[in-house]
């Protein structure tokens, strides 16, 4: 073997126990760099805490601890203003940091991995990183949660038909269905919040498995990096990725919410339908029909969400069959999550500007509402005339079959049709045919009445503004 393989095998983080050189196919199959490197920042931060806490144990000199964090600085310039220059040796970003601190300050650089394993240096990293993008993605789903509050207000007077089944059911306020898709990112933001407590804990100072063996200070680095907890296992330290599944649950659930959103506006921006028009800015035309508008925004977000939730179950099935601590099956976390994260950045953006430039056609929606969208308030009428709910239900099918044989509308029947399935029946069952009359008797919390539909703003704009 040529002093040269040996020494490309050396200058590797693991390499000095080989002296083989690595297959180069291997290689580019073993590297990360590729996608790691979004992390350079916070491996500059978990490494600039590091050589504080090494000088705390006087593993270190002041000296050279100085020279590590302003290398180190050096390097987090390169990267941000684009200079940095990738060699092939650098297989991860930890490797390529390292590399060019040694380039830039010489041998201090080499003690800055003392006691440390990229282990816990990765698992580090991926939480700094994660928990910046968690407040990044958190400000995207407030800011959509205002448009459909905002929405909600500014169309509170349009009615629409509820839909069971993708059955007309019964009349609703066009804001009610709006606000259901809010407070179910109510609840993601509630789950992210929860989330982000959990990732917030710090892996480092676990080195490869077994722990730190030069007493490095964790709460210090916990400190110096903003880290509320440290970790108190170091096996489940390092090889621990619960954060990283829970965050692809979160953006499962979160886009399976704004897939459902998006599918039933496909639905009611077809020509059958017409309640709403996408703007031309969220939408497509055909390459062979001209009178086509395809609502590909909104398709996108659908079709994303299953991509998403593809992520989620690969990472979950990686993980069911590790053995304890660290294997490097988890370098797939970070694709994954990297993945996700721009998936569920570009969802939420999009979602936004498709519901504030979205076009409601109020009279399509009223027109849409048909009076036997009423037969379960003809049973509320019977309820209040004193009939058991049960039999009432029964008594307001009976009204529906016979309109059917009829062939009239529910509501031309006349008097003496409902009088013949129930006495109870008198002139003002006219009453029960305004769908206004109809969504108002909703009162109870939560319901679909005006009053209801305006408590529900109310709250979700107080818990906005907290």
């Amino acid at each position: 073997m040529s002093g040269e393989s040996t020494a490309k095998e050396g200058s590797k983080l693991w390499g000095g126990r080989f002296t083989g050189a690595t297959d180069p196919i291997m290689e580019q199959f073993n590297a990360s760099i590729g996608y790691d490197k979004r992390m350079w920042k916070a491996d500059v931060q978990g490494s600039q805490a590091y050589v504080k806490a090494l000088l705390r144990v006087d593993l270190v000199t002041a000296e050279e601890m100085a020279a590590i964090h302003e290398g180190l600085e050096r390097v987090s310039g390169e990267w941000a203003s684009g200079k940095f220059v990738l060699q092939p040796g650098d297989e991860d970003i930890h490797t390529a940091n390292e590399r060019r601190l040694k380039e830039l300050i010489g041998a201090p650089a080499g003690k800055l991995h003392t006691g440390r394993s990229r282990n816990d240096q990765v698992a580090t990293d991926m939480r700094i990183w994660l928990r910046e993008g968690i407040t990044k993605l958190r400000t995207f789903v407030i800011d959509l949660i205002k448009v459909f509050v905002g929405k909600a207000k500014e169309d509170i007077h349009i009615l629409m038909p509820g839909y069971t089944h993708m059955q007309r059911a019964q009349p609703i306020r066009w804001s009610h269905w709006l606000l259901s898709y809010a407070w179910m990112l109510h609840r993601d933001i509630q789950r992210l919040d929860e989330l982000a407590v959990r990732v917030n804990v710090l892996p480092l100072g676990s080195g490869a498995l077994a722990g730190n063996p030069f007493n490095v200070d964790r709460d210090f680095l916990a400190k110096e990096l903003s880290f509320p907890q440290v970790g108190s296992n170091s096996l489940d330290g390092t090889s621990g990725r619960d954060f990283v599944a829970e965050f692809l649950f979160w953006a499962s659930l979160t886009s399976t919410h704004l897939s459902k959103w998006a599918e039933d506006l496909i639905i009611y921006s077809t020509k059958e339908f017409g309640f709403v028009t996408l703007s031309d800015a969220y939408s497509t035309g055909s390459s062979l029909m001209p009178q086509k508008k395809n609502p590909d925004s909104l398709e996108l977000i659908r079709g994303k969400a299953g991509r998403v939730f593809g992520r989620c179950a690969g990472f979950m099935m990686t993980l069911k069959g590790l053995p304890s601590t660290y294997n490097k099956d988890l370098q797939e976390d970070k694709e994954a999550m990297f993945e996700v994260y721009d998936t569920m950045c570009g969802i939420l953006q999009v979602s936004a500007g498709v519901l504030s430039t979205l076009k409601v056609n109020s009279y399509a929606c009223s027109g849409a509402l048909t009076p036997d969208m009423l037969a379960t308030d003809l049973a509320y009428y019977l309820v209040r005339k004193g009939i058991p709910f049960r039999e009432a239900h029964g008594l307001s099918g009976v009204c529906v079959s016979l309109a059917e044989k009829n062939e009239c509308s529910l509501k031309d029947l006349k008097l003496a049709d409902f009088k013949s399935v129930s006495n109870v029946f008198e002139e003002d069952v006219n009453k029960v045919w305004d769908y206004e009359h109809s969504v108002e008797q909703y009162q109870s919390t939560g319901g679909t009445s005006r009053a209801c539909v305006t408590e529900q703003i109310s709250k979700l704009e107080t818990w906005l503004q907290q």
